[in-house]
């Protein structure tokens, strides 16, 4: 089965090869898909549910409409989300904040998924520094994000961008396994061809949208096998490691974000 988990990524395009991305992933149609963000801006807050579908079905994913869904924290916050169409169960009052650890229950279809997410602290995002080089005829260009680490090991960033107005995004996953305590070295690279119209080459005067995101282990994961998979290097897992039980495809996720933007020099 083709697809699946284009859905869950909205539009998102995977580093490094920065390509949109066709997963070629194990038979799993007709399995709840379920996507959830908790982050430390205000709400509300959206869990997704829909079924996974064969390639021939031309991605049309069915939407569950019927589910009961409920968040809460270990700080004794709960909330049952209300339907507003298309898959998606929304918050009205639920709150994100640093340090808390969220549980998402799902009730549909006659089973329960669980879910479980500890927001980390937010590093803060402190600007973007461009760099470029040229090859052939080319200019390419880098963006790093200006941040430092935390002294204490075990940090997980997701970072993303879009470029003007456009809605692809390409994804980035840091671990503070190198680096540890220290300003950041790991840059962005940015397209640097059009690939017929698949992507877009950066020139100067481009805007570039970053979302910087600290998440928890098992999120590093799970983005970390979809890159793993779109790279197609060695032994990779068929479907990315859910952090939601009972056999349920995609994830939850509690993460502060932040956003900076720069214009391409």
């Amino acid at each position: 089965m083709k697809n699946t988990f284009l859905i869950i990524l909205s539009l998102f395009a995977l580093s490094s090869c920065q390509k949109e991305i066709d997963l070629d992933l194990d038979d799993q149609s007709g399995n709840i898909v379920i996507e959830g963000n908790i982050t430390d801006q205000a709400g509300p807050y959206t869990v997704r549910i829909t079924k996974s579908v064969a390639v021939s079905q031309n991605n049309q994913y069915p939407a569950i409409t019927d589910a009961k869904v409920t968040l809460s924290d270990n700080t004794g916050q709960t909330e049952i989300l209300q339907y507003i169409g298309q898959g998606q169960y929304q918050t009205s009052a639920f709150t994100g904040v640093p340090g808390r650890t969220y549980t998402l229950n799902v009730q549909a279809e006659g089973k329960q998924y669980t879910a479980q997410s500890t927001m980390p602290e937010a590093v803060p995002f402190e600007g973007l520094q461009q760099d470029s080089f040229i090859f052939g005829d080319k200019t390419s260009y880098t963006l790093l994000p200006i941040f430092t680490d935390p002294a204490a090991l075990g940090n997980r960033y997701l970072f993303s961008f879009t470029i003007n107005h456009l809605t692809r995004k390409t994804l980035n996953v840091f671990s503070d396994n190198v680096n540890n305590g220290l300003p950041n070295q790991r840059p962005l690279m940015l397209p640097n061809d059009d690939n017929d119209g698949n992507d877009h080459e950066v020139v100067a005067g481009d805007t570039i949208h970053v979302e910087m995101q600290s998440i928890d282990p098992n999120i590093f994961t799970y983005y970390s096998a979809l890159l793993d998979i779109s790279g197609g290097g060695g032994v990779t897992p068929a479907n990315p490691p859910s952090n939601i039980s009972n056999g349920a495809l995609g994830y939850f996720s509690a993460h502060t974000e932040s956003r900076r933007s720069y214009i391409i020099q």
